[in-house]
């Protein structure tokens, strides 16, 4: 399954995103509100993308975000009901994670019997707590010291977008 918009192909993760991928997932930007650490070598990030691979042929619903070929993040349905989104610090404020996931979620819709997507970001990540209130989602909770990453924790707001009546 590829899924396109004006400017991006949302596609398989392939073996060839390794390098592209250990850029982003080793940026500490990147990571600040990550539920991990930066990866340290390539081999975690591999190991990260092999789970990819692996759940892509089993689920087609976790992309990777591309332009001209190039990964520059992935975005879609992480885990059961779980959507999420990581993006290379290098493309943001271009509004590139609002088209792939207007591009995902009615695919997600189409392909899941999901009565509802849920999603979590970190308060203090203003930019993703925007972007999934714009894509419709409302705050359902908050939870104090929910991940805990070189010792320090970090506090997690939930979100839910329930599946449009037809």
């Amino acid at each position: 399954m590829i899924l396109t918009t004006d400017r991006l192909v949302l596609r398989a993760p392939m073996p060839t995103d390794v390098d592209a991928m250990f850029a982003a997932y080793s940026d500490p930007r990147a990571m600040r509100y990550w539920s991990t650490a930066p990866h340290e070598t390539a081999t975690v990030t591999q190991d990260l993308l092999d789970r990819c691979i692996a759940w892509w042929a089993i689920q087609p619903v976790n992309f990777h975000i591309t332009i001209n070929d190039m990964y520059i993040g992935s975005a879609g349905n992480f885990r059961g009901d779980e959507i999420g989104f990581m993006l290379h610090p290098d493309y943001w404020r271009q509004g590139i994670l609002t088209e792939a996931m207007q591009a995902i979620i009615p695919y997600l819709w189409e392909v899941t019997d999901h009565t509802q997507l849920t999603a979590d970001a970190d308060p203090n990540n203003t930019a993703s707590v925007r972007l999934l209130q714009k894509l419709g989602f409302h705050e359902t909770h908050r939870a104090e010291k929910t991940f805990v990453i070189n010792g320090v924790w970090s506090d997690s707001v939930y979100f839910a977008r329930y599946r449009p009546a037809l």
